[in-house]
């Protein structure tokens, strides 16, 4: 059935992006947005007729994506299938949705939502222009004992105002703040309910620099405390950040990224 003949149909899908020509995940006047993409070519495959995406959360200028997941109400022809390959044949490469899932009329992403993961990549090694594109080069050696010793400080339900780019509400809870290193790849897991603006990033800059010894352990628990601009306010930058999964309340609460690979994303 078309969803003309059975009415609008609501969907849900996985959105993987490269962050870097972008001005972020919301629509900006005048700015190339991931949103303001995907619904130039949702309104391309629906005779021109405007259709609103909404996401389970905003990237920045910049952030990348691997889990985002978006949610948008379509009244054409085209069946779920038929919709995904309009989609992949007319979005640029830096922009794939995985398997259209249809869900309730009333769905919205950002609600739907119980946890976000966002990882942060750091190539602690020499000059890599590849890497680099997804990473954060740091040429010296970074402690990463002191770093997992200070992101555990940062786990846990706290008043993050020291690491918030203006919310008015700064109290978030993190499941999980972890660091990986593999090789000269450091990863920085971060795990929670909720994120304010720039929250990761800043986080990220503060471990660096217990990591390159400009800092302790104690100057983060001081500065989760004190509640100023940890550090002078400092923020990485955003080419190592990406959203990797967001998980969804329900009975199908997540959205299985091998399953979404087999649609030819």
């Amino acid at each position: 059935m078309s969803a003309r003949e059975g009415g609008p149909v609501r969907y849900r899908a996985r959105v993987e992006y490269d962050g870097t020509d972008f001005a972020g995940f919301q629509a900006q006047a005048g700015r190339r947005t991931v949103q303001g993409e995907l619904e130039r070519v949702l309104a391309q495959v629906s005779g021109d007729r405007p259709i609103r995406v909404e996401a389970a959360g905003r990237t920045d200028a910049g952030v990348h994506a691997a889990g985002q997941v978006i949610a948008f109400t379509y009244a054409g022809r085209l069946d779920p299938t038929d919709l995904g390959q309009a989609l992949a044949g007319l979005l640029p490469a830096d922009i794939a949705v995985g398997r259209l899932i249809r869900v309730p009329a009333g769905y919205r992403p950002r609600y739907e939502a119980v946890s976000r993961e966002y990882r942060y990549s750091i190539w602690n090694g020499p000059p890599s222009p590849l890497r680099e594109r997804y990473a954060l080069g740091v040429r010296e050696k970074l402690d990463t004992e002191a770093m997992v010793a200070a992101a555990e400080r940062l786990t846990g339900r706290h008043d993050f105002s020291a690491f918030n780019g203006g919310d008015r509400q700064p109290i978030r809870t993190l499941h999980r703040v972890g660091i990986r290193r593999s090789g000269r790849m450091v990863t920085v897991q971060v795990v929670g309910d909720s994120f304010l603006r720039q929250m990761v990033r800043r986080l990220v800059a503060a471990l660096l620099r217990v990591g390159r010894g400009q800092a302790t352990v104690d100057d983060v628990s001081a500065a989760l405390r004190e509640r100023r601009p940890a550090f002078s306010g400092d923020v990485a930058p955003p080419a190592g950040l990406c959203l990797w999964h967001v998980e969804l309340a329900g009975p199908s609460r997540r959205l299985d990224k091998r399953a979404d690979e087999q649609q030819d994303l």
